[in-house]
């Protein structure tokens, strides 16, 4: 079968692509290259033998997209993670988020439509909760605010999902990830963001090699025992792992709605301070890090109640904070050095 990852050449996606050769589906790989690089075909290859199709489009270009299904009819089913991704950007520049992120999805959804039949993997976030009621969350916790444009194109994207499966062909499966951290044991693969990084881990590591003079942690004053965020870290081969899963159900028509929505974390909060020293413990390097002002759209605390993914599509993340990190060091010295 044939499975179109869009995004797979970013962090989550090609981490997808490897686990989905590694069950032998072929794989096209639509990316733009915004936040990643060609070059990831190469790791991927290196591990599974076998390098994708990759197709660079631009998912806004709703021209591009149409060719794209003409030339690949037989696709099976999309995982779609083409998508802006950060927080703090999102708050700076909006309007490039709500372009990105709204109109890719509405593109691949009116082709997808035009077929007697799709399947839909959605990589959604934590984020659709806003700043939760409860921990650990669980998938039927209210949709609050968003606290972000990013936040928000996650909601409006499931909305959107909703309504289109009503009335089509469509089934889909929304992946509500927490943080997403780490690489492949292999360290052919990992996050290597382009610029300045917006995610903790990887402003870790790269303080940790000396390309960052300093971390800067978000706040000291939030009401968690440290006083910093607490979010759940989930090591990105069990997160890719639960996309060949939730993949598989739709293709086995084993799911039993149109639409069906799952947490995917470790059901483990920790906090900045906690992933710090982990991660020293692990590298064995000091870390320089100074306190800052809090960052406009960070909620509190974030860990998922995993429950419900567990039991229905038996998947459990396997791997601690400690061996994610490890991961995520040893890629990076790979890298850099």
């Amino acid at each position: 079968m044939k499975i179109l990852v869009t995004g797979g050449l970013g962090f989550i996606g090609s981490h997808t692509v490897v686990e989905l050769q590694n069950e032998g589906f072929d794989v096209v790989v639509i990316d733009n290259l915004s936040n990643s690089s060609e070059t990831v075909l190469t790791g991927i290859e290196n591990i599974t033998c076998k390098k994708p199709i990759f197709e660079q489009i631009d998912l806004r270009e709703k021209r591009a997209v149409q060719k794209f299904f003409q030339k690949h009819s037989d696709i099976s089913g999309v995982i779609h993670f083409a998508a802006s991704k950060a927080v703090g950007e999102s708050v700076e520049n909006p309007l490039l988020y709500y372009e990105n992120n709204i109109h890719s999805l509405v593109y691949i959804l009116q082709e997808l439509q035009q077929k007697n039949e799709a399947n839909f993997i959605f990589s959604s976030s934590c984020t659709v909760y806003g700043q939760a009621e409860a921990m650990p969350i669980t998938e039927n916790a209210p949709i609050q605010p968003a606290m972000s444009p990013y936040g928000n194109t996650k909601q409006i994207g499931e909305e959107i999902i909703i309504e289109v499966c009503k009335v089509s062909n469509i089934n889909s499966i929304l992946l509500r990830y927490f943080n997403p951290i780490g690489a492949h044991s292999s360290a052919e693969i990992g996050e290597l963001p382009i610029g300045v990084p917006q995610n903790l881990v990887p402003f870790i590591s790269q303080t940790a090699i000396g390309l960052r003079q300093e971390l800067s942690v978000y706040g000291n004053d939030y009401p968690t025992p440290d006083g910093t965020c607490i979010r759940d870290y989930i090591h990105v081969v069990d997160l890719a792992k639960a996309h060949v899963i939730a993949l598989q159900r739709l293709l086995q028509k084993k799911n039993v709605e149109k639409v069906e929505t799952f947490n995917l974390g470790t059901g483990t909060g920790s906090s900045v301070l906690e992933v710090i020293t982990a991660f020293e413990k692990v590298s064995h390097q000091k870390l320089p890090y100074k306190i800052v002002a809090r960052r406009e759209g960070d909620v509190v605390s974030a860990y998922a109640n995993t429950d419900k993914a567990n039991r229905v599509l038996g998947w459990k993340a396997n791997s601690s904070l400690e061996e994610a990190l490890e991961s995520a060091w040893k890629w990076e010295q790979k890298v850099r050095l």
